[in-house]
C-alpha cells in the first residue's frame, strides 16, 4: 500500500516522531504525506475518526506505524485521551500533521449566500479551523525544547471564489489565519507553522464537493504545468516542511497546485480578445 506513488526514499526523518491526522484511504493526502514521512524513516501515530479502524489499520500495519488512537475533534475528552496514548508512547514529537477538514455537504453546491446556514458555518469553522489551534497547543505541548514543525492543509478556495466551495473557503481563510498567528506565538520556542495548498486531488474530500471532477479537470486545463496535482509533490512538499531542510520556514501557505494559482486566464482567450 504504501507503493501506491512514487517516493523519495531516504534517512531525512530517521529518528523523529511525529501525529497524522486524517487518513481515511490510500486516496487520503495525509496517506501520502505519511507514506513519504516513513520512507524517509519517520516514526508516526495515526490520529483517526471514530469508526475508521477498519480502513486505517491496514494501512498503518503497511508502513509500520503502531500507535492509533480515534479522535473527535469536538469533544475535549476525546482531544485529551488522543494526545495521552501518543505521549505515554513517544514522550516527544517532532512534527504534527493537521489534515481535518468539514462541511455540511449540502452547503458546498450553488450560492454560499442563500445556503449556508448558522449551523453549518459554526461546524465548518469549528471542524476545519478550530481544530487546528486546539491540535497546534497540543503538540506544541509535545514538542522538545529544539522545536518541531507543525503542517495544515489548505485550498485556493481561501484565497479566490471557487465554485460550490462556499463556507469551506471561508473555514480555510481562517484556517490560513490561524498559521500566520500560530507561527508567531509558537516561532520562539522553535516550532515552525506552515500549510500547504495543494491543487484539486480525487480524495473523499472532493467527492463531497458539487462539482468536484470539474475541478479536477479545470485544475489540470488551467495550470501553469498543464498537469494534475501530484500526491508525489504534495508529499515531498510536506517532507520539507516537516524536516530540518525546512528550517527557516514559518508562517507560509506553500501553493502545491503545478501553478494553477498563478493563472489568470488561459493564451488562448487573450488571444481571441
Amino acid at each position: 500500500m504504501a507503493e501506491d506513488y512514487q517516493m523519495l526514499k531516504g534517512e531525512l526523518m530517521r529518528g523523529k516522531r511525529g501525529i497524522v491526522t486524517g487518513v481515511a484511504n490510500h486516496q487520503s493526502i495525509a496517506w501520502g504525506i505519511a507514506s513519504q514521512l516513513a520512507a524517509q524513516g519517520a516514526e508516526m501515530a495515526f490520529l483517526h475518526l471514530p469508526g475508521m479502524e477498519r480502513r486505517v489499520e491496514p494501512l498503518a500495519e503497511s508502513i509500520g506505524v503502531k500507535v492509533l488512537a480515534p479522535v473527535d475533534v469536538t469533544d475535549d475528552a476525546s482531544m485529551d485521551a488522543a494526545f495521552a496514548k501518543v505521549k505515554q508512547a513517544f514522550g516527544t514529537i517532532d512534527f504534527f500533521v493537521h489534515a481535518i477538514a468539514s462541511a455540511n455537504r449540502d452547503e458546498l453546491k450553488g450560492s454560499f449566500v442563500e445556503n449556508t446556514t448558522r449551523e453549518g458555518f459554526l461546524r465548518a469553522m469549528e471542524i476545519s479551523a478550530f481544530s487546528f489551534v486546539d491540535c497546534a497547543r497540543r503538540a506544541a505541548a509535545l514538542m522538545p525544547q529544539t522545536g518541531g514543525s507543525i503542517i495544515t492543509l489548505t485550498y485556493m478556495g481561501s484565497e479566490r471564489a471557487i465554485p460550490n466551495y462556499n463556507t469551506m473557503g471561508v473555514a480555510k481563510a481562517a484556517l490560513e489565519a490561524a498559521v500566520r498567528y500560530a507561527a508567531r506565538d509558537l516561532g520562539p520556542k522553535g516550532i515552525r507553522v506552515n500549510a500547504l495548498s495543494p491543487g484539486a486531488m480525487r480524495t473523499i474530500s472532493l467527492a463531497g464537493i458539487s462539482g468536484g471532477r470539474a475541478m479536477l479537470a479545470k485544475g489540470r486545463a488551467l495550470s501553469a504545468m498543464q498537469e494534475d496535482t501530484s500526491m508525489e509533490g504534495v508529499a515531498g512538499a510536506a517532507l520539507w516542511l516537516a524536516s530540518d531542510l525546512g528550517r527557516s520556514t514559518t508562517g507560509e501557505v506553500v501553493h502545491v497546485d503545478a501553478g494553477f494559482h498563478i493563472m489568470g486566464f488561459k493564451e488562448d482567450e487573450a488571444a481571441e480578445s
